[in-house]
């Protein structure tokens, strides 16, 4: 069956634990994204998973489509609740970033190609810190997600975040292979949606 450009996945995450360990990892630099001409404000990145051997700064926030190694950043170790919810996804979990977008900050439409189901590419993202003025948009439609859900998103679509509140916006954005757990994953969560 075609999947919808959203599915909210069956797994609910705290929240607390979720910000517990986002404070431990800001203990890390934030990066600013690199594509500049796609956001106005702040758009900034803590790696925790990544392209094997990456060290310059882009390059460790950078989910390479090409890269076939992946390592842990030194980070992911110090927060026991981040792995715990990565060893949900029982699939080739390639870059895991935290994504921030800060009070007032805007992502403006575009669509990351290759990055969909179909293309055998997904990307979850994982809500820590959100507020309701958050517009997340994907093909000009509203999603509200909570902190704590877990979504999959065909980003492959145009898509654009406007956070018109007064706290940052943090999710957990991850990117993995398709597999058949990934297949069987969106499937039943398709089904429920429907």
């Amino acid at each position: 069956m075609p999947l919808p450009d959203r599915l909210c996945l069956p797994f609910a995450f705290d929240p607390l634990l979720l910000q517990r360990d986002l404070r431990t990892a800001c203990s890390d630099d934030w990066i600013a994204h690199f594509v500049k001409q796609n956001y106005e404000g702040d758009w900034s990145v803590i790696p925790l998973r990544g392209t094997a051997g990456a060290t310059h700064p882009v390059m460790r926030i950078f989910s390479n489509p090409n890269a076939t190694e992946f390592e842990d950043a030194p980070v992911l170790a110090t927060c026991p609740y981040f792995r715990e919810v990565l060893a949900t996804f029982r699939c080739p979990i390639q870059a895991v970033r935290l994504m921030r977008l800060t009070a007032g900050s805007v992502i403006k439409e575009h669509d990351d190609n290759d990055l969909s189901y179909e293309d055998g590419t997904v990307r979850f993202h994982v809500p820590i810190v959100t507020n309701p003025d958050v517009v997340f948009e994907i093909n000009r439609r509203r999603l509200i997600m909570p902190e704590g859900s877990a979504w999959y998103l065909r980003l492959s679509d145009p898509h654009r975040v406007a956070n018109h509140g007064s706290e940052d916006r943090v999710h957990m954005v991850i990117d993995a292979a398709v597999n058949d757990w990934v297949g069987a994953t969106l499937e039943e969560a398709a089904r429920v949606a429907a």
